[in-house]
């Protein structure tokens, strides 16, 4: 076999069953090793960002790492912004990006680039193969530091030549497990020592910790020590509904966020650091806890998250379980004008039980948490790293990891230009996606962050945030990408469309029409 083949055989024999790829000249060898070893699932992107995009959604579904197969430096350089993501969510990634054979990479060839070092911005480990006959061994520690706590990005360099080179390496597999440590029994105590301080207590969880399990620990731990909890603004993954412990997030806007945040003296993190504001602002502070607020850190994003709630929980005699409330979903609205808080009683009412919410929804969609509380148990996915363009090839990826399960995406227009050509790839695919765009035809969230900066809005500054001249007809957008679709400006045809669109086989898109 040559070297492409102990790559594809290695990611096999270590679980990695699914490659979302945009490849090119020098990951030929690779490409054609596919065709000759059974068992990989190849799913094509037309650009990279859907390509990495969607490797993020799967391994949030799933939990184990997708491959990506990526063309050089410059395909990496336009998938990395999602990668950006993936390393903020803790995803594994078995991230492959081809390089030229090792005899060339200094030749000064167009394509010649600094591949280690635009791939050390978001990966947690980064290695360049350069032989044939470590090539297998690599991808097993690719795979291995992708999973381990809290997962990650892990990027392999394969040159050309370590490719198509004959190899008689053995193909590792069930390389080294690494088990989540546990916190120290001082930990514990701290956080005790924590709740029994005076003064509003804000627990902060994230990661691991927001399991619907680990969330019914930590609101009995609230519910003795009096205490708050809260999640941080954007996760990998929640799942939620009715069944599951509510909670909602930290607010994005810093006004709200500070003044949510301004009660608490005392504060616990787990699976969360402490919050930030996401950009400075003028006279405004970039920590939102209070400056006098005791702050203890009990469990790590690496760490089991839920074994020390567990132990804390019993550090302060709380009870096992808590009654779970189960929020009222808002009533379907009667006909009328579209709003944020009718899109939020729709969606509550109308997502299918199972479903996946990959949500880059921005402005439209910051409320929509209240209305969901209590609608049938679902996961919902947010955009963690704030590089926008997650969310169509985010839907693409949920969808290949789970079938069974219908997917809704909540875009934002702007963004979805980003990496629209993902609709491309849920039609060749036929995956059951149901894509509202909210069409307001503006960078909305922008209008908002000119204020928030003391920055003035005159017609210049305005024309730089419209998305009117011209605007963009999304129906023919998907119709062009193969995706089949429809425009509503009322309560009475969303609700139709978004019925309409769960009951069709692959993919639909709805566009909101907020204007």
């Amino acid at each position: 076999m040559n070297g492409a083949e102990s790559l594809v055989r290695t990611l096999l024999q270590n679980g990695v069953e699914v490659c979302f790829a945009n490849p090119g000249t020098s990951e030929m060898h690779f490409v054609s090793a596919l065709d000759r070893i059974d068992g990989m699932r190849c799913v094509l992107s037309l650009f990279e960002g859907g390509v990495t995009g969607a490797a993020d959604g799967y391994g949030r579904m799933t939990g184990k790492p997708a491959a990506t197969l990526l063309h050089l430096g410059p395909g990496l350089a336009n998938g990395a912004a999602n990668l950006h993501n993936a390393k903020r969510a803790s995803t594994p990634i078995v991230n492959i990006v081809g390089e030229h054979a090792t005899y060339h990479r200094d030749s000064g060839a167009p394509l010649c680039s600094d591949i280690e070092g635009l791939a050390k911005t978001v990966s947690k480990w980064v290695r360049t193969t350069e032989t044939a006959d470590r090539l297998a061994a690599d991808c097993e520690e690719a795979i291995a530091v992708a999973q381990a706590a809290p997962g990650g990005v892990a990027t392999l360099i394969l040159p050309a030549d370590t490719a198509w080179t004959e190899t008689n390496a053995a193909i590792p597999s069930a390389g080294a497990t690494h088990e989540t440590s546990k916190v120290s029994d001082d930990t514990i105590a701290a956080a005790a020592d924590v709740l029994r301080q005076a003064g509003p207590t804000l627990l902060l969880i994230g990661g691991d910790a927001l399991t619907p399990e680990n969330r019914q620990i930590a609101a009995a731990i609230a519910q003795a020590a009096d205490a708050d909890i809260l999640a941080p603004t954007s996760n990998g993954r929640i799942d939620r509904g009715a069944g599951t412990v509510p909670i909602e997030r930290v607010p994005y806007p810093i006004g709200i966020a500070l003044d949510r945040l301004s009660k608490y003296r005392n504060a616990i993190l787990i699976g969360a650091d402490a919050p930030v504001a996401f950009f400075a602002y003028p006279d405004k502070p970039c920590r939102l806890l209070p400056e006098d607020c005791r702050t203890v850190t009990l469990a790590g994003l690496d760490q089991d998250c839920g074994d020390a709630l567990a132990r804390l929980s019993d550090a302060i005699g709380a009870p096992k379980s808590v009654p779970v409330p189960i929020p009222a979903v808002p009533p379907l609205p009667q006909d009328g004008p579209i709003t944020p808080e009718a899109i939020g009683a729709i969606i509550g009412n109308l997502i299918p039980e199972g479903c996946i919410v990959c949500d880059e929804s921005i402005t439209t969609g910051r409320n929509f948490f209240a209305s969901t509380h209590g609608a049938a148990p679902h996961s919902w996915l947010h955009i963690t790293g704030g590089a926008i363009g997650i969310g169509i090839p985010m839907a693409t990826g949920a969808a290949v990891a789970c079938p069974d399960r219908r997917v809704l995406g909540l875009q934002a227009d702007g963004s979805a230009l980003y990496t629209v050509q993902s609709l491309w790839t849920q039609a060749r695919e036929r995956l059951n996606v149901l894509t509202l765009i909210f069409s307001n035809r503006s960078y909305a969230i922008l209008k908002g962050e000119l204020a928030n900066v003391g920055a003035n809005g005159g017609p210049t500054a305005m024309g730089m945030l419209s998305l009117d001249n011209p605007a963009m007809d999304w129906v023919q957008i998907a119709r062009g990408f193969g995706v089949d679709g429809t425009r509503v400006d009322s309560t009475a045809t969303l609700i139709a469309a978004i019925r309409h669109g769960f009951s069709v086989s692959g993919p639909y898109l709805i566009e909101v029409d907020l204007t």
